[in-house]
């Protein structure tokens, strides 16, 4: 065997897998079949401007011993998330916060805000939410649920709200103070150079090789490592054999514009049903901008098929059960590690998918 360690994947999982893993002495290969690091959080210069390829990502984090392993790796440029969202043209701050309120219904004070939303939360008769419908109202009141949640979500899910677990829509911030910081964390910001100069550092000293497709040459990328390390979907893995897990897909239409600015920001959500995507994204305003020209991506939610880009994992009770049927599978593959937003069929942040790759790998080279 030439190789201790087989990654196959280059996301942040498998890239910071590899990394420790190199800086302990291990000998590692780093596969993936695309024809560029990074997977999901892949960058890339268009017209001067960093491109987020599948969508933006936003590094944030409270923990600081996490950041500070990021930003020596690669420096980080301040960049604070304030989505905005427009409902037929409307448009309204996110979070939800007290400048939400105000543009919605006029109050001005947190006393105000909490009122109006506890009166439509009574009128709803919801004490117990059941299901994401009821969870929104419960948090914000039908207003704000009607105008900027229903559509938007329904969007992005391809299913009534009512049909979505409450627990999707727990995490989403609500504030009664004058705050659009939408991650409220301690530490936020973009590497310089994007996720792809990120990806890099994090395999430097490892060896990469792109366009490689593990599971179909599966028998003979196995035998050249004593582990393997996989970040690809868990049920792909097995060939399917207990089913095939859910996901939402995303596509993206993206133009270079011959205008310095076309919104003004760096990301605004479509909420009604009518507009057929979830949100624009002005790329340039991830950073300071200044660029002759600009580049914007129109996102689109879609049903996943086999051979689309699975992004977003629908953790429901049946998909939830099937993956906990996958993982005992897995339990029986003593060789492989199975890890990352796909490998464990989770949501993950970036610094939460970073600091469970840094503790497998902890544990593993210890």
């Amino acid at each position: 065997m030439k190789y201790d360690y087989l990654v196959v994947g280059t996301g942040l999982y498998g890239a910071t897998f590899a990394h420790e893993a190199t800086a302990a002495g291990k000998r590692v290969l780093v596969i993936d079949r695309r024809p560029h690091i990074a997977g999901l959080a892949y960058t890339e210069p268009v017209e001067g401007i960093e491109i987020h390829r599948y969508g933006p990502h936003i590094f944030h984090t409270d923990d600081t011993a996490l950041w500070e392993y990021v930003t020596r790796l690669v420096p980080f440029r301040p960049y604070i998330h304030t989505p905005v969202a427009d409902y037929h043209g409307q448009r309204y701050s996110l979070p939800f916060n007290m400048h939400t309120f105000r543009q919605m219904w006029g109050v001005t004070t947190p006393a105000e805000a909490a009122a109006r939303i506890a009166q439509q939360r009574r009128t709803a008769g919801i004490s117990q939410p059941r299901n994401l419908e009821e969870q929104a109202i419960s948090l914000v009141g039908v207003d704000i649920y009607e105008k900027l949640i229903r559509g938007y979500t329904e969007k992005q899910w391809g299913r009534p709200c009512r049909e979505l677990p409450a627990f999707i829509i727990r995490r989403l911030p609500v504030r009664l103070t004058y705050d659009n910081n939408y991650f409220g964390s301690r530490y936020q910001g973009i590497p310089q150079g994007g996720y792809t100069a990120l990806a890099a550092a994090l395999l430097e000293g490892s060896e990469v090789q792109l366009g490689v497709d593990y599971l179909p040459d599966k028998a003979r990328l196995d035998a050249m490592a004593r582990r393997v390390v996989y970040t690809g979907p868990i049920d792909a893995y097995f060939g399917y054999q207990l089913g095939t897990l859910e996901y939402r897909a995303v596509r993206f239409e993206t133009e270079i514009l011959d205008i310095p600015d076309f919104q003004g920001h760096a990301v605004i959500n479509y909420t009604d049903r009518e507009t057929p995507y979830t949100r624009v994204i002005e790329h340039k305003w991830f950073g300071k901008g200044g660029q002759p020209k600009t580049v914007i991506s129109r996102e689109y939610s879609a049903a996943w098929r086999p051979g689309c880009e699975p992004h977003y994992p629908v953790n429901d009770a049946a998909n939830d059960a099937l993956y906990a049927a996958y993982r005992r599978l897995a339990d029986r593959e003593p060789q492989v590690i199975f890890g990352g937003r796909l490998g464990e069929y989770r949501y993950y942040d970036m610094d939460a998918v970073i600091a469970a790759a840094l503790a497998k790998s902890r544990q593993e080279l210890a």
